[in-house]
């Protein structure tokens, strides 16, 4: 049987992990994340396809591949959390579970990160939890997958 394709993608500036704003993102890198999610998905018996773009369209555009390719979508829509309608669209046309990630607890944070459009796409979201909250969404949507194949 084959391991059930979970895309995880990564927006704008999270290639710049363990770079930009230590005190709120951690010195860990990207690299890091995906090590933490390969070892996550190897426990759970998943398959991860791990991303990371600054181009809205790109990732509007991979979410689009996920339809008839994968199971479901953990997504770090970083800055595009706030102000994607079309990301929020194109997560909803291709009816795949979705789960939403941030490192940082948006709540916490500057008014306008406190509402994300992404939300309304997804079954949950995890916020605050760093690297941690990835192992978390991972296990939320291998989870989901297998209660509704």
């Amino acid at each position: 049987m084959t391991a059930p394709l979970i895309a995880v993608f990564n927006g704008p500036n999270l290639n710049l992990l363990g770079l930009r704003e230590p005190e709120i993102y951690g010195i860990q890198t990207l690299d890091d994340l995906e090590a933490v999610c390969v070892e996550a998905a190897e426990r759970l018996g998943i398959a991860i396809d791990f991303r990371q773009t600054n181009s809205e369209g790109e990732l509007i555009s991979w979410v689009h591949e996920c339809r008839g390719r994968a199971a479901g979508i953990v997504i770090n829509p970083a800055g595009y959390s706030h102000t994607s309608i079309a990301l929020m669209d194109a997560l909803a046309a291709v009816d795949l579970p979705v789960v939403e990630v941030h490192l940082s607890n948006i709540h916490q944070r500057e008014t306008f990160r406190h509402h994300s459009y992404v939300s309304v796409a997804a079954r949950g979201v995890i916020c605050g939890f760093g690297f941690t909250g990835y192992r978390l969404a991972l296990d939320a949507i291998a989870e989901i997958v297998e209660q509704e194949s």
